[in-house]
């Protein structure tokens, strides 16, 4: 495909259907293809055999609980233009975050790390490739304000109680470069703010942080897919510093098992404003690319729980 290569390895590989695949591996496994007659064919359990080898060849890839596609070799890496023009070049990423895959794509502030949000184990693997504490949740891009709806209680309309109806205020800075921080509906996996422990406290459950992002490539993106993503920013592994360059990115994530990049050129290090819209009003606890409204107040210095959101959110 024009505009894809691949890097970190020296092989490409290709996504075919399980048939033919399977098929190829059997007929190479039968030494005396004139004998195959002379006894009874059971073909299944050798299918299935060649299939959890293939699965097992890479321990640190995703176990999918139905396989589909076994990635050998280093990340794809895809060059897409930030105007979307190309946006056919995102089919195989599409493809693979369905998959189950973890990758890297733009967005409107940073790049971020992204699995799909039906995918417990991608979710988990997420994390472990960022290495994202158990205790730190994960914030959504969304495809619309419908998703927001779906996953959220929505944004205050107004109650008579205090909370001021500012959801047509919102509707104006979306698609934009904010983080809403709102209160999680049932629809949010719970590995979004929790992994790997029985007794992590579910004080976070209730607030998760969502975007849309206002960029061709990651809204090309979103809207192939059958849910929103997760997301991460990418910084740096050992400084807590952003980072903006995708060839770097991929250089220093892929060999923690990242399965692709999408570039979309060099970014600026500005992450997105996170505004708080689960009190009385709208505070900012973060000010970044999207600048203040009148609507919304400055939070207080004062360190808060729901302030661990601000890490995971581009």
């Amino acid at each position: 495909m024009a505009g894809t290569k691949l890097c970190g390895g020296d092989t490409a590989f290709l996504l075919r259907s399980h048939s033919h695949s399977l098929e190829a591996a059997t007929r190479r496994a039968a030494p005396f293809p004139g004998r195959v007659s002379s006894v009874s064919p059971k073909p299944k359990p050798s299918r299935y055999r060649i299939l959890a080898m293939t699965v097992k060849r890479s321990p640190k890839r995703l176990k999918y609980s139905a396989p589909r596609f076994t990635k050998e070799g280093g990340l794809m890496y895809v060059e897409a233009d930030p105007s979307g023009a190309d946006s056919w070049k995102l089919e195989p990423v599409v493809e693979l975050l369905k998959e189950g895959a973890v990758g890297v794509v733009p967005t409107d502030t940073l790049y971020a790390i992204v699995c799909d949000l039906k995918s417990h184990s991608a979710i988990e693997r997420l994390r472990r490739i960022k290495n994202v504490e158990s205790s730190k949740p994960l914030s959504i891009l969304c495809r619309s304000l419908h998703d927001i709806d779906t996953y959220t209680t929505g944004f205050p309309r107004g109650d008579g109680q205090g909370h001021a109806n500012i959801f047509r205020a919102v509707k104006h800075c979306l698609p934009g470069p904010y983080t809403f921080i709102l209160t999680a509906s049932k629809e949010v996996p719970k590995k979004c703010v929790r992994y790997g422990t029985t007794t992590a406290k579910y004080s976070l459950r209730k607030h998760v942080g969502v975007r849309i992002p206002n960029d061709a490539i990651c809204q090309a993106i979103l809207q192939k897919m059958d849910a929103p993503l997760i997301s991460t920013s990418v910084k740096w592994l050992k400084d807590n510093e952003w980072m903006v360059d995708p060839v770097v990115i991929a250089d220093t994530y892929g060999p923690e098992g990242l399965d692709f990049v999408v570039d979309g050129g060099v970014r600026v290090a500005e992450p997105s404003t996170v505004v708080d819209m689960t009190g009385t009003y709208p505070k900012i606890i973060r000010q970044g690319k999207g600048p203040k409204l009148y609507w919304m107040e400055e939070e207080d210095a004062n360190s808060t729980a729901i302030e661990d959101l601000i890490p995971s959110a581009t």
